[in-house]
């Protein structure tokens, strides 16, 4: 008799557990602004309802100097990468500091009110005007960001990759089967702030490989790219022989 036997398979594709299509977009690093974005409508509300000039006005200052603070560390965060062992020297760093701080503090008290003093002398203040023009800015840096991701973005499906760019919907296709996936997460604040970091496709049938920087949710993407790759259907067949086995 003749046979055609087929191995098992893995689960399909199609299954309700594992993903039919995931969408991987890399965006660019002023997305990372939105805490100095947000501090900005929050400043402007509050110092709108504030009466009276604002030069004067405590509550001013303290909202102003937060917001130089926070767009300051943003500022930071958007201009370096923070690796690993980088963000572990900058907060031992920053604890060497605040020991230093506290020595000083008990075997030279007299050159804290000498800098109390300068820094009374510096009352930043900004009019809700301000604040809310720059987070209109970003607004619409925000809304140009996220029209334009919609024409340029790579899908993955269980057999190809797809890349989907310019205003005409070109695209790309690489087979996917044999595509093999890196993460790399170089900057911990970035990780932090929005959990994003570098994904490095490599294609069988490309000698170079695709990095996409910034994808949100890293690791949520990766874990479906793994359960969708790894869940390919395979089949091994048995050739008809003929005669009895």
């Amino acid at each position: 008799m003749a046979s055609d036997a087929a191995a098992p398979a893995a689960p399909s594709p199609t299954s309700p557990a594992v993903p039919t299509s995931i969408y991987l977009v890399s965006h660019p690093k002023v997305i990372f602004l939105y805490p100095s974005f947000l501090m900005s409508i929050l400043c402007g509300i509050v110092v709108a309802l504030q009466k009276g000039e604002v030069d004067n006005n405590d509550t001013v200052v303290f909202m102003t100097s937060s917001f130089l603070g926070v767009l300051a560390i943003n500022l930071v965060v958007f201009s370096f990468e923070f690796p690993r062992m980088t963000s572990f020297t900058l907060v031992l760093g920053v604890l060497v500091l605040v020991l230093a701080g506290w020595l000083t503090f008990q075997y030279y008290p007299w050159i804290f009110p000498i800098i109390g003093d300068f820094l009374k002398k510096i009352r930043p203040v900004a009019n809700a005007t301000f604040f809310f023009a720059f987070a209109a800015i970003l607004l619409v840096i925000y809304i140009a960001v996220f029209i334009s991701i919609q024409f340029d973005y790579w899908e993955v499906r269980p057999n190809e990759l797809l890349h989907h760019h310019g205003f005409l919907s070109d695209m790309e296709r690489y087979p996917a089967p044999s595509l093999r996936i890196s993460k790399e997460i170089g900057d911990v604040f970035e990780f932090l702030l929005l959990r994003s970091g570098r994904l490095i496709l490599h294609p069988s049938s490309e000698p170079r490989a695709i990095v996409l920087e910034n994808v949100l949710f890293i690791n949520r993407k990766e874990e479906l790219l793994t359960k969708m790759l790894s869940a390919l259907q395979v089949q091994v067949r048995r050739e008809p022989t003929d005669g009895p086995i």
